[in-house]
């Protein structure tokens, strides 16, 4: 006799997308139109509150909301205390995120413990994060991946984030076009634990990989338009996170490697890049075609080895050798007991990483 269906499964997506030239003056549109009414908080930094934030400010002050300015730091624990704290002290009824991806993971995190709503107002697009329910925080020790809330809403000015360092763009490319080595590593997952697996989750994410692979040529700098095309597939990434349920679509082998780099040589390289490197490295373990992932990465300007990265050879294979501790309860190619120091070696030689 058949077991009886029990599955369930809450998806939270972005109520309302915006993207495009010269849309952050809708801000106050979008409030109102996702029912947002009373004071609210803007977490931003120094420098995003002179590139948007205080272009926001300015907008939803004149569509009578009353904000509260909060000038953040990096995305840890303790900031996000801070911004809590202040929200219980103004009252606030919803956020607005107005930054890159350390001020949009702050707001997450914070949004649910406030239980509020925000909107997501990225600067810059370095990671897919500005469309996900994930928030990566850093500890005195480490980058933890904590589930958070979804933005309601997400509104992206393609001007804004274009005048931002093509640096920041090439890092968000870099991150989805890791998708490809994290969804290996499920689908290996799926064929030997049985783990749960997500057939539109999966083609999401795999759908915004292979546009920024195939419009690699096409990535520049200074450009809007190729920033209006890049943005798509960045949120798109962000969104499968949602389908599924969990950041498996987007997260794998290839991000325990960025994370362990963070660990033991913090502060060389963004996220992104780092993923970019470690998803080279993953699909070769996978089998699959890797110099496809490393000729995209080279056609946007990721960095494509230890070098890019400002790391030198022996931070590398540090980081092979200790990344199957980041995340134990998740399965990829590296597997329990993770990589010897010799074949993370013959592994970033393979694929000339060092």
């Amino acid at each position: 006799m058949e077991e009886p269906f029990t599955k369930s499964r809450e998806m939270v997506f972005p109520r309302s997308i915006l993207v495009g030239h010269e849309v952050l003056p809708r801000v106050v549109d979008m409030s109102i139109s996702l029912g947002f009414s009373g004071p609210g908080l803007m977490i931003t930094g120094e420098n995003t509150y002179k590139s948007a934030g205080k272009d926001v400010e300015e907008f939803m002050s004149d569509g009578g909301y009353e904000m509260t300015v909060h000038l953040s730091g990096n995305a840890t624990f303790e900031c996000v205390d801070d911004a809590v704290n202040l929200g219980k002290e103004t009252g606030s009824r919803f956020i607005l995120a107005v930054g890159g991806g350390n001020k949009i993971d702050t707001a997450k995190l914070t949004a649910k413990k406030l239980g509020v709503h925000f909107i997501s107002i990225p600067t810059s697009a370095s990671h897919d994060g500005i469309a996900s329910g994930r928030a990566s925080l850093k500890s005195s020790t480490e980058t933890k991946s904590v589930e958070a809330v979804s933005p309601m809403g997400i509104l992206a000015d393609t001007g804004v984030i274009t005048d931002a360092p093509f640096r920041y763009l090439v890092s968000g490319c870099a991150d989805v076009i890791s998708n490809i080595s994290a969804l290996a590593d499920w689908e290996l997952s799926r064929k030997s634990n049985n783990e749960f697996f997500s057939t539109s989750a999966y083609q999401m994410s795999m759908m915004a990989a292979e546009t920024i692979v195939e419009n690699s040529k096409n990535i520049r700098p200074n450009d809007e338009e190729c920033t209006w095309l890049v943005l798509k597939p960045i949120i798109l990434s962000g969104v499968s996170m949602s389908v599924a349920g969990s950041s498996r679509p987007t997260s794998g082998s290839e991000h325990m490697f960025s994370h362990a780099l963070d660990t033991l040589h913090p502060g060389k390289a963004m996220h992104g890049e780092q993923c970019g490197v470690g998803s080279i490295m993953m699909t070769y373990l996978h089998g699959k075609d890797w110099m496809r992932i490393r000729n995209a990465l080279m056609d946007i300007g990721a960095p494509v080895d230890a070098a890019g990265l400002g790391l030198n050879p022996e931070d590398v294979i540090d980081a092979l050798t200790y990344m199957h501790k980041i995340r134990k309860d998740r399965a990829t190619i590296i597997g329990e007991n993770g990589l010897s120091r010799a074949a993370a070696e013959n592994l970033a030689r393979a694929t000339h990483v060092i």
